[in-house]
């Protein structure tokens, strides 16, 4: 399933932040953009695990239309993670 991920971009003295808006609480950061998106992975893949031990239901992802029209996202830069929910 492809998850879309809400990226703040970073500069000289600041991460690149990530947040995943299908998955609340789950954020992530890395000095770059490439490091930030595999951070988020983790991030996911962790959250997920951690839902899974909790009998909790995945959540599902969204189209990236859905999200970028919160006004909470507008200076965001958009990219899609590939997880694999069912392991």
């Amino acid at each position: 399933m492809f998850y879309p991920i809400a990226i703040s971009m970073g500069d000289d003295e600041h991460a690149w932040g990530v947040e995943v808006p299908d998955v609340p609480g789950c954020f992530s950061a890395g000095k770059n953009l490439d490091h930030a998106i595999a951070m988020v992975r983790e991030a996911i893949e962790g959250h997920f695990e951690i839902l899974a031990e909790n009998d909790a239901l995945i959540p599902t992802a969204n189209d990236v239309t859905l999200h970028s029209t919160n006004p909470k996202y507008a200076d965001c830069i958009w990219a899609l993670v590939e997880i694999d929910a069912i392991k």
